[in-house]
């Protein structure tokens, strides 16, 4: 049985439609999803950390590969999915929860295994919030391979100083190095999204090649450039309380443009700003 023919089975069988409050858009390509397992790099040794696992699709094919594989979901509907399909297996555990309320520290000091990679299909309405507190947390795992919104994939990997950049490009270049792998083509859903997808990998850096004095500041003046991304650094870090003089001041140390936008900076310069700040 084919992962098409698999997915409209269990969703006959438990009665089960994609609920679109959740984001859900279930994967039926089995070569997508053979790649992406492949694309993460899981081995015997990893615990591999799957948020929104829905149907088990992903789940199904991350038990072949890894030496554990907890799952994260949301709905109970699929709770119920996940503890049926895989109640014979002895190397998964099901969490209904948050992603965004949960410890993964603990969670993956608890589970005593020697490498940890997180893995996803993500949901687009919530895509930012989890990939930055997947970051900020700085939870001991090596890599984060997501499936997201194309053109958000296009973001997340753009490079800084470039008017592909966004806010959340800074956070994803200062705490990983990312690598767009493949485009997943929106036919390779049931119900079909109105948009194509990717799969990016996030691979986590060890140690930062720059060093800020305060991370905090750091990414409240890059939200503040680009929430009025047209406005020049002066105005835009105003609405942060940093005085223009101040700010000008701290531009022509650093050889910058009095009238320079956040989006023609790199990040190298936001934490050189940061510092002087």
């Amino acid at each position: 049985m084919n992962i098409l023919e698999e997915t409209k089975f269990i969703m006959k069988k438990y009665n089960i439609t994609a609920n679109k409050s959740l984001g859900q858009n279930f994967l039926i390509d089995d070569d997508i999803v053979e790649n992406i397992v492949k694309s993460a790099k899981i081995e015997k040794e990893d615990l591999a950390i799957e948020i929104g696992p829905g149907l088990g699709t992903l789940t199904n094919e991350l038990l072949k590969y890894a030496g554990k594989v907890i799952c994260v979901e949301l709905d109970k509907k699929m709770i119920q999915i996940l503890e049926d399909r895989f109640r014979l297996f002895d190397n998964i555990e099901i969490i209904n929860d948050d992603i965004l309320k949960i410890d993964l520290n603990k969670i993956i000091e608890e589970s005593k295994m020697k490498h940890t990679k997180i893995v996803a299909n993500l949901p687009y309405y919530i895509t930012t919030p989890i990939i930055m507190k997947l970051l900020e947390e700085k939870a001991n795992f090596e890599s984060i391979t997501v499936m997201v919104q194309k053109e958000v994939a296009e973001r997340l990997c753009a490079k800084t100083g470039t008017r592909e950049a966004g806010a959340i490009t800074y956070g994803v270049e200062y705490y990983s190095k990312a690598e767009k792998l493949f485009l997943v083509p929106r036919n390779s859903f049931i119900p079909a999204p109105n948009v194509d997808s990717e799969v990016i990998n996030l691979r986590i850096k060890k140690e930062k090649v720059e060093k800020v004095k305060d991370e905090e500041k750091l990414f409240k003046i890059i939200k503040y450039a680009f929430m009025q991304r047209r406005k020049t650094l002066i105005n835009a870090f105003q609405n942060a309380g940093i005085d223009k003089e101040k700010t000008k001041e701290i531009l022509n140390k650093l050889e910058l443009d009095e009238k320079v936008r956040g989006e023609a900076l790199t990040l190298k310069d936001f934490i050189n700003i940061s510092n002087l700040i």
